[in-house]
């Protein structure tokens, strides 16, 4: 009896097994019919380029194995100076069905040529309409008609935690198909600055990029840029460039073959803790402007040093990181709005902003001596600054860091002997004597912001005023 007993309950318990795996398995997407549609608008893009090879010669003693690579030759024989094509292999699609394919910068940058092949096969040498190094794309051009195309998505409304599938040529593997969740959104990697990345768990390797990134609804939400690895493979961290950004990218290179971006001429850092409690924030939020170029645009718009800007046309900025693609959005001599916390009050600029220039640079340090005065309450000396030094930094007022004690304030606020200090307490320095009388005013155990110039570059330092 009891056997029978034990024989139904283990009948039993395999069928609300196989129940819960079958309902499992339901709730599962199928990628099988977005693939068959979004697959034939996927394309394999391969480049070579043409590089002076030096003279090489074969060794008598090389296996066999090896002599592949080097070419079948004969022993001993000495090859001279050539041109050898290495070819690099990535993914792209088509985003009009004349021919216009999206791609990623470095797959084909320093290319001499470049070919697409399309899904049924045919390979087309493409044009390169334009690239845009900060964004890390490029838009091509093959000579076809009535091509199959991808359709666009909004990646504003991706949430983390929904599906999202890639196609691409993965080591030269055509239109392999991978899958996975949204692991993040927003996400900034270092000497990127122009692109709130998508980070995903979608398997990524070489050859993907340029691929796109599909929403369940076959839409393209990303295009597939980069991967963080140790090994050279996939480690479970992929990332794409969102498509409102690489739409907007694309309209500027087909327009005009390059791309401008939105500038402010500021420079900026993060809001940490003690910044967040000197400024009057509840919490670290938004971008600390420790500069302002005085020609740029956020000077002629009204920003000053010491301003938190929290909003760029309604969107929040929660670290520093998030302004630059925010203003990069905006077109040069577009106005934008600008909500700024300024001594504890919020308020809202409108500026226009100007075009990004290529490059800007600030000048280096240099140093002089003058008689130094002691403010005792922060463990520092200071002094005037040097003339040829105001030049270089572009400094209108502050004072020069001569000592600082090791078991001051300033020394654990990480100041420099070397530094320039503007200002403390948002008040502007504007000599030795009137900084030692603002120091002397600071109430014992107080937090204060410290705006200094290091080298050239603008910061700013929270400072806990010692007894």
């Amino acid at each position: 009896m009891l056997s029978k007993r034990a024989s139904l309950q283990a009948v039993l318990a395999t069928l609300l097994l196989a129940c819960s795996f079958f309902v499992s398995a339901a709730n599962l997407p199928d990628f099988t019919q977005l693939v068959e549609k979004a697959a034939p608008a996927v394309v394999n893009i391969s480049t070579t380029q043409k590089v002076q090879k030096r003279s090489t010669r074969i060794p008598q003693e090389v296996p066999e194995i090896f002599r592949h690579f080097f070419g079948e030759l004969p022993e001993g024989f000495e090859q001279g100076p050539s041109q050898q094509q290495r070819q690099s292999l990535g993914s792209g699609f088509i985003i009009s069905d004349d021919g216009y394919i999206l791609t990623n910068n470095h797959v084909i940058e320093n290319a001499d040529e470049i070919v697409v092949r399309l899904s049924d096969r045919r390979e087309l040498v493409a044009e390169l309409v334009g690239s845009d190094a900060s964004s890390d794309l490029a838009l091509l051009k093959i000579d076809a008609q009535d091509l199959p195309l991808v359709t666009m998505g909004n990646s504003d409304q991706l949430k983390v935690g929904e599906w999202v599938l890639a196609i691409g040529s993965p080591f030269g593997f055509d239109h392999s198909v991978t899958a996975g969740i949204v692991s993040a959104k927003g996400r900034s990697l270092p000497n990127e600055t122009y692109v709130p990345f998508i980070q995903t768990d979608v398997a990524i390797n070489p050859g993907n990029s340029g691929g796109p990134l599909f929403n369940l609804d076959g839409e393209v939400v990303g295009i597939n840029s980069q991967i963080y690895t140790r090994s050279g493979g996939f480690m479970g961290l992929s990332f794409a460039i969102p498509m409102q950004v690489a739409l907007e990218v694309a309209e500027q290179l087909k327009d005009q073959g390059r791309v401008s971006r939105g500038w402010l001429g500021v420079a900026i850092q993060d809001v940490n803790r003690d910044l967040a409690e000197s400024f009057g924030l509840k919490k670290p939020q938004g971008a600390l402007v420790a500069n302002v170029d005085p020609d740029g645009p956020g000077a002629k718009g009204g920003l000053k040093a010491g301003d938190i800007i929290l909003q760029v046309n309604e969107q929040t900025i929660n670290t520093s990181s998030d302004l630059p693609p925010a203003v990069g959005r905006i077109r040069p001599n577009a106005k934008g709005k600008f909500l700024v916390l300024r001594n504890g009050s919020r308020k809202t600029l409108s500026i226009q902003v100007g075009e990004r220039p290529d490059e800007m640079q600030l000048g280096l340090n240099s140093a002089a001596e003058s008689e130094p005065i002691l403010a005792g309450k922060l463990g520092l000396q200071v002094e005037i600054i040097p003339a040829g030094l105001k030049d270089k930094w572009s400094i209108s007022n502050g004072v020069q860091v001569a000592e600082v004690s090791p078991e001051g304030a300033a020394a654990a606020a990480g100041i420099r002997r070397g530094d320039v200090l503007v200002s403390i307490a948002s008040k502007d320095i504007v000599s030795p004597k009137q900084f030692a009388k603002l120091v002397e005013n600071l109430a014992t155990g107080q937090t204060v912001a410290v705006r200094l110039v290091r080298r050239g570059s603008p910061i700013f330092v929270a400072l806990r005023v010692n007894e």
